[in-house]
């Protein structure tokens, strides 16, 4: 019994202690350059989709999010965040009245941190390239330790490289493909080095093409350029439909006699991918994994 007091004084000097340490800091490589994060954040603002989709897969709730959210699986958080601003500009006076600890912008929105900054420490958390997945990993372990969520990063991980793993092993020895997005009638194609050129380079798949022209933003093609590419796979991303567009849509394009006579539509291998996850949420975590899972399903369907 005489212990008790002593001990009690003890537990209260190490409290004491422990709340004068100061908060931990963090420095995070950022697409615009290393940004310090102070203390584990409670609110954030997020601007980015991607961003968005893999903070949910590891359990982040966000306090900001744009307006228009694009995926149908991230209408949930409607009512249930504040709306700052769309995915290309932040509404400063909303984002000002939240008042976030912290505040991600990448893709769309890369470049407003210089604004949003004034407000809360603010991260660029852009992917791009051929390298989104190795990207995508990097962004989902750095949100793991901002948040205390390591556990769970690793754990979303894991499901994501089991996914990167199977539609890798499906695609393997079953020709080769070319990527198209239409935009209502007209048609662009993407090679390696493009914005899409990951899925060529993480899944070990041969382009039909090698020489696509326009790198990143692609090549606008004709009907004749994919006739002459002939390529066993056809891979669609559908802008109008990733943006809720009511443009003509992709199957309607590309319903044409010289795609008629490609490889691709003549064994069924044309794949339409999930539209907003390909072009709004590439490198977010469950998006691209629902990606991966369309082109393994299309391929381990063939013979």
């Amino acid at each position: 019994m005489t212990f008790r007091p002593l001990t009690r004084c003890v537990l209260m000097a190490a409290s004491l202690c422990l709340a004068a340490l100061p908060a931990r800091a963090l420095d995070v490589e950022t697409y615009a350059g290393t940004v310090t994060v102070t203390g584990t954040p409670s609110k954030v603002a997020v601007y980015d989709i991607a961003a968005l989709d893999t903070l949910l897969a590891i359990g982040v709730m966000p306090a900001g999010i744009p307006g228009n959210l694009y995926l149908p699986e991230l209408s949930d958080l409607k009512g249930k965040a504040d709306v700052v601003g769309d995915i290309f500009e932040p509404d400063l006076e909303a984002l000002s009245a939240l008042q976030p600890d912290l505040v991600i912008v990448g893709g769309r929105s890369s470049g407003k941190e210089k604004e949003t900054s004034r407000i809360a420490p603010s991260l660029d958390m852009t992917m791009d390239g051929i390298d989104v997945v190795d990207q995508a990993r990097e962004r989902a372990r750095t949100y793991g330790t901002i948040f205390g969520r390591k556990v769970q990063a690793d754990k979303a991980l894991a499901d994501f490289d089991a996914a990167l793993a199977r539609a890798r092993s499906a695609v393997q020895g079953k020709g080769k493909a070319l990527i198209v997005m239409t935009n209502g009638p007209k048609i662009t194609a993407y090679g390696t080095t493009s914005r899409f050129g990951w899925v060529h380079k993480a899944l070990d798949l041969p382009a039909a093409v090698e020489d696509v022209k326009g790198a990143t933003h692609g090549e606008p093609v004709s009907f004749e350029f994919i006739a002459r590419a002939d390529p066993d796979w056809l891979l669609v991303l559908d802008r109008a439909a990733a943006i809720g567009a009511r443009d003509q849509n992709a199957k309607a394009t590309l319903d044409n006699a010289l795609v008629h006579g490609t490889r691709a539509w003549k064994r069924g291998q044309v794949v339409y991918l999930p539209s907003a996850d390909f072009y709004i949420a590439a490198g977010g975590l469950k998006a691209t994994t629902r990606v991966l899972g369309a082109i393994e399903t299309a391929f381990s369907d063939s013979q």
